[in-house]
């Protein structure tokens, strides 16, 4: 009773071979994009090195200290913003002035 299935014409093979080829290509693309996102992922992780002469006269020419700013300045997360500055109160870069349990706001030290 059903036959045979129907055999495309021309037209209609070209049309679906570009449409697989558009699809393989976009796929491309976007397996691109999340491999230079997870990169620039890995570089938010990374502190830089609070030895390093530029970071401690970037941090001595701000006024305040406070996570956000380490984060922005730096291109950090937030949380390792906070560790990176436990760090340099630890070493005494910086001193803790107030603050509570979310934020803590800390000043250049006098050297």
């Amino acid at each position: 009773m059903g036959g045979g299935k129907k055999k495309r014409t021309l037209t209609q093979m070209a049309k679906a071979q570009e449409s697989r080829q558009r699809e393989t290509k976009r796929l491309k693309m976007e397996r691109e994009r999340r491999l230079s996102r997870s990169e620039s992922k890995a570089a938010r992780i990374i502190p830089p090195d609070p030895r390093d002469k530029n970071v401690i006269k970037q941090l001595q020419s701000m006024k305040v200290i406070t996570p956000y700013t380490v984060a922005s300045r730096f291109n950090l997360l937030l949380s390792v913003a906070k560790d990176f500055l436990e760090d340099l109160y630890r070493q005494g870069v910086i001193t803790y002035v107030s603050g509570g349990r979310n934020l803590k706001i800390y000043k250049p030290s006098e050297r």
